[in-house]
């Protein structure tokens, strides 16, 4: 919402548009939270969501750039996306465009050394036309982070790789829209944000529930969602208008 509402320069009715910024979201299996974004934004009609992941889709559990207007890379093998934005972030630098890409990773991906092995090149070249964007969520698909692979402190080890970076609560929006702010406007290394998120926030039920990495809901669940999410929705449109 962030992004697209105020950060990115795109043209939904001409995604390949040579001037516009790039996102990668190396965490493919949150590809239809993106598809639900560009179908706002009018990449595509929203009745095409009603198609995720069956037969002959253009919208693949994981984000495919053949076949979805407005993704900009392929991604699903963990690890991958960092390098691809790497790459592109070194191509537009190449050609002295002040395009951005922002790259969108896991925490848990971060188990992937392909992500570190990127993370020092982004410093190394003081890529600050790279925004890394990690969702610190606390949990991956076999367990908690630290059950897994204990990560220690993300922001710590990004900050001795060489990045200026932020820890931010991932569901502020204006929070993350000042912190996205200053990033972009950091120029002497690169740059990242670490975003403190919950795992279905806004769903209490959601939220808690040990299987939340990947689950399928029964139609009494996804009423339970709706309303619960409707109700946070319009806790915060009363906290606006305060």
């Amino acid at each position: 919402s962030v992004l697209y509402g105020n950060h990115l320069r795109y043209d939904a009715s001409n995604p390949e548009w040579e001037d516009r910024d790039r996102v990668v979201l190396s965490k493919g299996h949150a590809g239809p939270a993106w598809y639900a974004t560009l179908a706002e934004k009018g990449f595509f009609d929203r009745e095409l969501l009603l198609t995720l992941n069956q037969g002959g889709t253009n919208l693949p559990s994981h984000p495919d750039r053949i076949k979805t207007p407005g993704v900009d890379m392929t991604t699903g093998s963990l690890g991958q996306g960092t390098s691809t934005a790497a790459g592109i972030a070194t191509a537009l630098r190449m050609k002295g465009s002040d395009r951005r890409v922002y790259l969108i990773v896991g925490d848990g991906e971060l188990n992937e050394g392909q992500c570190w092995e990127a993370f020092q090149y982004l410093a190394a070249h003081k890529l600050n036309n790279c925004i890394v964007i990690i969702d610190w969520n606390k949990r991956q698909l076999d367990g908690t982070l630290e059950e897994v692979m204990n990560p220690f402190d993300i922001a710590k080890k990004l900050e001795a790789f060489g990045f200026a970076t932020q820890q931010v609560n991932g569901q502020d929006m204006i929070a993350l829209d000042k912190a996205l702010t200053v990033a972009e406007n950091t120029n002497e290394s690169a740059v990242a944000l670490v975003l403190d998120t919950t795992k279905g926030a806004g769903i209490p039920f959601f939220e808690t529930y040990a299987g939340n990495h990947s689950v399928k809901f029964s139609v009494p669940e996804v009423k339970q969602a709706a309303d619960e999410a409707l109700m946070q929705y319009a806790a915060i449109l009363e906290g606006s208008e305060a």
